[in-house]
């Protein structure tokens, strides 16, 4: 009988779970466990065939390996990366086994050079976790819109989350990826560093595979120097949900800086700040309140309080050391209802009010003008911009006049569609995937100062980083910007969790995935360890670009541009068969350099 004859449906019987069922804890940290994959996988006289009860091999990254299957395509002896120095690389290795396994761990020694050494804190290891995906729309050309039925929808397990735990109990015909980092010091000497990753397990013969780092002689500068405009919106209510934690508490803080320490250690610049209650309506699990306070008094005067606002800003400033834009949404929420607290009545009352309207611009022109004195005491109005997202041109001209009426200073975004009409109002302008700026209007935007970035979304098929997408796509992402000669990057979510985030990544509205891109714990993933993996790229071309314009390599450039131009949309339509390839030509060019 062929394999795909033997394919079998997962039966829901403990008996086949790769460990064991516990019943689930709403709000896991720890341990816990992965949903039940229903699709056909490799059958018991599939997993018999295997010479040995037990394997390890090396993968790819660019593969999500299924659970309950045998892995293809894995191979024997070593693997190589290629690194600059300070730049982090990735390798994945793939155990499957026959039969049950008890406590597996996984070690890393030191890499060795002779006398040279990358040590053994600078590797980790993780085991990859299963987590609940779904599928594009049925037209395929994207993930926007509700799902509110989830058995509407295709679901399967996939490999991302990239787990915690130095011990895992693995049941029988299963595979398990194993994530491989290396951060490759930036005092390291250059040459090949090579080490054994080695997996034991209660009675079972420990197992190991050689790898090594080739380091060459150019050094990655430290993230927090890195150019390229990283701004992923982070959820700090999603956090204090999730840990049951009360908001603002020493022990909110203190869930929240490993987590936002994994995005400084990205190359984040911005930070994400609310400044009115449900700036997008409560689109996600954990709704953005006001982190700043509005009382009307008794005799009609406003009184804004910054405690919250201040406490953030502090902490993800000094703790987490982004110095980039404080990014306040929003002047243009989707529903145009704004809070204050009013004293007369004891309540807290709304505004209803349109941009262009006469309460609208009391409502936030009394406002701005007190919080443009606020952070000018605080030190930080050059480094604030009051910023939208996807509004109407019209509704942005009005917003705008308002802005400059309460401070002519005062930084203005916008994440959405390119309007020439107020592209020289915005300080950072960011458009979606398909939209250009004019050549001339990004020459000027340089020249003034201003940043130019773009976004993706759910709109998109491809590229995108859902849990379905496929690795590469993360880093194809990133090398898209430096190849259209945009400033960086903007996705809006960073970790606005779903209600059960390491076990299930589907929503109530967009393809699985669109709302976080690490998990609790802090947890990283493959989508997540890839996108860094592409801003590092884009580092590594800037400094290079800039290297072979100063010295005239002519040659060396334009063999450089024509590996970029595989990152244009123009390319899709033969690079979306084949992203892996260009990201891998691109990488190996830019270690030989």
């Amino acid at each position: 009988m062929t394999k795909k004859g033997l394919l079998w449906v997962w039966a829901l019987s403990a008996s086949l779970w790769c460990s064991a069922q516990q019943p689930a804890e709403q709000y896991p940290l720890g341990a816990y466990e992965e949903l039940t994959d229903t699709k056909p996988h490799d059958g018991e006289a599939v997993w018999n065939k295997m010479q040995r009860p037990t394997a390890l091999a090396w993968g790819s990254v660019d593969v999500r390996y299924p659970k309950l299957s045998i892995p293809e395509g894995t191979r024997k002896g070593s693997t190589r990366m290629t690194a600059w120095k300070g730049e982090r690389v990735h390798a994945q290795a793939v155990l499957w086994t026959r039969q049950a396994l008890k406590n597996v761990r996984v070690e890393v020694s030191e890499l060795k050079n002779g006398r040279s050494v990358i040590p053994a804190s600078a590797v980790k290891t993780n085991f990859v976790r299963y987590v609940m995906t779904d599928e594009l729309n049925k037209d395929g050309k994207g993930g926007c819109g509700n799902r509110p039925d989830k058995t509407q929808w295709d679901s399967s397990l996939v490999a991302d989350v990239l787990d915690i735990a130095q011990e895992l109990d693995i049941r029988e015909r299963c595979s398990q990826p194993i994530w491989l980092s290396v951060w490759v010091p930036a005092d390291v000497q250059a040459g090949t560093y090579q080490s054994r990753l080695t997996v034991s397990a209660e009675g079972m013969e420990p197992m190991s595979l050689p790898f090594e780092v080739k380091v060459v002689n150019r050094t990655l500068p430290a993230p927090q120097d890195w150019k390229f405009n990283l701004d992923l919106w982070q959820n700090p209510y999603a956090v204090a949900r999730y840990y049951q934690v009360p908001l603002w508490s020493k022990e909110h803080f203190d869930a929240m800086r490993p987590i936002m320490k994994m995005l400084a250690d990205a190359g984040q610049k911005a930070i994400t700040a609310s400044i009115m209650h449900k700036p997008w309506n409560g689109q996600t699990e954990d709704h953005f309140d006001s982190m700043v306070t509005r009382i009307r008094k008794l005799d009609g005067s406003w009184e804004f309080g910054y405690a919250v606002f201040d406490k953030w800003v502090e902490f993800m400033t000094e703790d987490i050391g982004l110095q980039g834009l404080i990014s306040c949404y929003t002047m243009i929420p989707w529903a145009l209802h704004f809070d204050y607290y009013d004293e007369a009545t004891n309540r807290v009352l709304f505004v209803d009010a349109k941009p262009g309207d006469a309460a609208y611009a009391e409502y936030w022109g009394t406002f701005l003008k007190d919080f443009a004195r606020h952070l000018r005491e605080k030190g930080w109005f050059e480094r604030t911009a009051i910023s939208m997202d996807e509004r109407p041109m019209e509704a942005m001209r009005e917003a705008i006049k308002v802005v400059r009426a309460a401070d002519p200073e005062f930084k203005i975004t916008l994440a959405g569609n390119y309007h020439p009409e107020i592209e020289s109002d915005l300080f950072y302008y960011c458009i979606p995937l398909g939209q250009k700026f004019p050549a001339d209007v990004k020459k000027a935007r340089e020249a003034r100062g201003q940043v130019s970035t773009y976004y993706t979304c759910c709109v998109e098929a491809f590229p995108n980083t859902f849990t379905f997408s496929r690795p590469a796509e993360a880093v194809w992402t990133m090398l898209h910007a430096v190849a259209e000669g945009y400033d960086g990057y903007l996705r809006w979510s960073f970790n606005s969790w779903t209600a059960d985030p390491l076990r299930d990544s589907r929503f109530r509205a967009w393809a699985a995935g669109d709302t976080y891109s690490v998990y609790p714990g802090p947890r990283s993933s493959i989508r997540f360890e890839r996108m860094m993996e592409g801003v590092q790229e884009c580092e590594k071309v800037r400094i290079l670009r800039e290297e072979f314009t100063r010295k005239g390599g002519k040659g060396k450039l334009a063999r450089l541009e024509k590996l970029l131009s595989r990152f244009t949309l123009e390319a899709l339509p033969e690079g979306r068969l084949h992203p892996e390839a260009d990201v891998a030509a691109l990488h190996d060019w830019l270690g030989r350099q």
